[in-house]
């Protein structure tokens, strides 16, 4: 029997090459991991948030962010959903080690014999500690827990990204997958562009859906002291290179020093510094695995001060030094 096709192309999901970004626009790289048998309608949900926020934002003069979705299944090629529409996917290698800025895991009758392969399994441990938001959709859960991801879980990034928030799905029928996935995404666009960004993708793609998750999109479209924060720490990320200090960000705030500290640890799950040190250590890491540059000039170049207090961070957090993770980074990318 002949399947159907679904044109569920990159560029469809709002993809493009980051070289063709206006250079202050952060790109932010969103997996979907998909399984036979996957519920189109969940995995399809998260996907058409992320191209919908990526349209209303480039409507503006300057996004502060753009996502690049990608479908992602074990051997790449065509995968069927339950309801037979095949989707085109990349297939999982050493290359993703490198972690996303958020990982879907949709499920499907696939999924209970995924969360028995150790290979897949080893992948998704793999990825998660280098990857900021890892959520389940539907039966994605089974992989998540077998691959010893709990529901509401949080562990710290060794690598210098930000909390990873580990989230685990409860099992839904068709309207619920669309509903839970699709808070899901909304959460990571409100986080990146603001509260006014992603009403405005939950009411277009589906009207009346903001009453419904009111609880994350809020009651208004006002900027609220969440808002700030999280305008704060994209001001933070995107000026870590420079020397700047916890005075700055919550001058971008607006608010006073010890409030802005308080509200950061509560909204952010980290404090300020921190924050700003893992940004610093991102940067650091990137460059340590694709330039030449010797330590001491990335250190300058990285906001770190220089090669010998990176050193110091690096042997306290990672265990290893810079030049160790530099080889070690490396032997992975190439397999």
């Amino acid at each position: 029997m002949t399947m159907p096709y679904a044109n569920l192309e990159p560029a469809v999901m709002g993809w493009m090459p980051p070289a063709t970004r206006a250079s202050q626009t952060e790109v932010r790289r969103i997996a979907i991991l998909l399984f036979d048998g996957f519920s189109l309608l969940g995995a399809g949900i998260v996907a058409e948030v992320f191209h919908m926020a990526n349209e209303l934002s480039s409507a503006k003069s300057r996004a502060d962010c753009t996502y690049d979705v990608r479908f992602l299944s074990v051997e790449g090629g065509n995968v069927a959903c339950s309801s037979s529409v095949r989707v085109w996917t990349d297939g999982l290698d050493a290359r993703h080690y490198g972690g996303f800025d958020a990982l879907f895991v949709a499920g499907g009758r696939g999924a209970e014999d995924a969360a028995k392969d150790d290979r897949i399994i080893e992948w998704v441990r793999r990825v998660q500690t280098k990857t900021t938001v890892v959520r389940a959709i539907s039966e994605g859960r089974k992989v998540l827990d077998a691959a010893g991801i709990g529901q509401a879980q949080e562990a710290q990034a060794r690598y210098g990204t930000a909390m990873i928030h580990l989230v685990r799905e409860e099992q839904s029928g068709d309207a619920g997958d669309r509903y839970e996935s699709m808070k899901g995404a909304l959460l990571i666009v409100k986080r990146d562009l603001g509260i006014d960004v992603s009403r405005s993708v939950a009411e277009r793609l589906m009207p009346g859906s903001a009453a419904k998750l009111v609880s994350i999109l809020g009651d208004s479209g006002a900027a609220s002291a969440g808002d700030k924060i999280r305008a704060a720490a994209r001001w933070l990320q995107d000026n870590c290179e420079r020397p700047i200090s916890v005075v700055d960000a919550a001058q971008v705030a607006a608010m006073s020093e010890r409030n802005f500290l308080r509200r950061f640890k509560i909204e952010m799950g980290i404090t300020p510094s921190d924050y700003l040190l893992q940004a610093r250590l991102a940067v650091t890491c990137a460059l340590l695995t694709d330039s030449e540059l010797p330590v001491d000039k990335i250190a300058r170049r990285s906001g770190m001060g220089n090669g010998d207090r990176l050193a110091k961070i690096f042997r306290k957090r990672l265990l290893i030094s810079p030049t160790e993770y530099r080889t070690q980074s490396r032997r992975e990318a190439n397999g």
